[in-house]
């Protein structure tokens, strides 16, 4: 072991003369702690965040869509062809895209009505998958049958509506009809045949699903529909894609990816991300000066050490090391501390909300802000070796002066009053 090493170790287990020393040199240590495991529980809850967002627009909406400028789109069927022979498009699917009201007599709620083809469909988004009762393959009533077509709406919507499986639920149209005694709405029954659950409390309150046939003969709209939904094989090569269909397609079509209809989500949550690491990041700083203050006491208490040290050959050099090293033994000490409790809380951090939650009778997570059914954590081991280098860092730059200014001193002038 290098003898500035085997001192600054000593320095750091030798009993002080003034207990505040101890006492500074311990807070320095919990300061870097609580800095470097605030940033990754904060870090992983937004990463976390960021993650099952994604998974729910991408399992909900397809990942690029191509809708016609102002107007329904009667050649779908040519064009989806056209579109799946582009490279990195895997299936395509065509949607009918419309608002409407949901009535059950005694709850009205309006609603994104989509019409979709179930067998496609499967290909492109995961709704099937999200089903949690009923099915999507009976939304077209047998030919030739007086049953209601069938509906597929979302858990929390069940919930506002208080409708089950098998119940009936009127679809009324804003638009309506003309008749001589004026503009009259559209309604027509339908049967709750499904009922999904996707996790996101937006998706679930506020989306209906129908067959494409029925949406047709709903919305008057004959052999038309509102766009064609594309699956991807790279999901973050969509924004190439689309500008390619733009060009290729001039203006009477306009296709546009996942990232660009969630801009505003997805921007919000990046830049708070990285505004959340800058803010933290303080909290380590705050604890380098509580290190560099330490150094500074113990220079001040190691005087005579310093200058005997000195008077027997040790360099400049070797004193800030010392010094140097002692401040980054603390550095490195709390920022592992930080480390570890902050992956152990972060691993646990549902059940440890819940509890919190139980014990103080308070919700702090809420579904209908966060969008979220569940508290979300996902630990990037590449954000905690960045956050960890930051923060010994950061310990290693506090210990900077306070070493140097130990090295500058004289023997003679830290003896005289000795």
């Amino acid at each position: 072991m290098p003898f500035e090493l085997k001192i600054g170790l000593r320095y750091l287990k030798a009993k002080r003369k003034s207990t505040f020393i101890s006492i500074i040199t311990f807070i320095s240590t919990a300061g870097v702690t609580l800095g470097v495991m605030a940033l990754i529980v904060v870090l992983a809850v937004m990463t976390g965040f960021e993650r099952d967002l994604k998974e729910k627009i991408l399992g909900t909406n397809a990942h690029l869509v191509v809708i016609r400028s102002g107007a329904p789109m009667d050649d779908y069927r040519t064009m989806m062809e056209r579109l799946q022979q582009l490279p990195g498009v895997e299936a395509a699917t065509p949607f009918i895209y419309n608002q409407v009201m949901l009535s059950t007599g005694r709850h009205v709620s309006g609603v994104v009505l989509r019409g979709i083809d179930s067998v496609s469909d499967k290909k492109v988004t995961r709704l099937s998958r999200a089903i949690v009762q009923g099915s999507m393959d009976s939304l077209d009533p047998p030919r030739g049958s007086d049953a209601d077509p069938g509906i597929l709406i979302g858990r929390e919507l069940a919930k506002h509506l208080n409708l089950f499986l098998g119940d009936r639920v009127n679809v009324v149209s804003p638009t309506g009809t003309i008749t001589p005694l004026g503009m009259m709405p559209k309604l027509k029954p339908f049967k709750v045949t499904g009922i999904f659950n996707t996790g996101m409390f937006e998706y679930d309150s506020t989306l209906a699903y129908v067959s494409i046939n029925q949406a047709q003969k709903f919305f008057d709209l004959g052999d038309t529909v509102t766009g064609i939904q594309l699956k991807v094989a790279d999901v973050y090569a969509t924004t190439e894609l689309a500008k390619n269909i733009n060009r290729t397609y001039g203006p009477d079509l306009y296709a546009r990816d996942w990232m660009q209809m969630n801009r505003n989500i997805l921007f919000a949550l990046k830049t708070e991300k990285v505004v959340m690491f800058i803010i933290l990041t303080l909290i380590v700083l705050v604890a380098a000066f509580g290190i560099a203050s330490t150094l500074f006491m113990v220079v001040m208490e190691k005087t005579r050490d310093i200058a005997i040290l000195k008077t027997m050959g040790a360099r400049s050099g070797s004193i800030m090391k010392i010094f140097v090293l002692e401040g980054l033994i603390i550095g490195v000490v709390g920022t592992v501390l930080g480390v570890l409790s902050g992956l152990l809380i972060s691993f646990n951090l549902e059940p440890i909300i819940n509890l919190v939650q139980k014990v103080t009778g308070k919700n702090f997570f809420s579904k209908e802000i966060y969008y979220l059914d569940h508290f979300p954590s996902h630990v990037v081991m590449s954000d905690v070796l960045i956050i960890s280098i930051t923060a010994i860092l950061i310990s290693f730059l506090a210990t900077l002066y306070p070493a140097w200014q130990a090295s500058r001193m004289l023997p003679a002038e830290a003896l005289r009053y000795e």
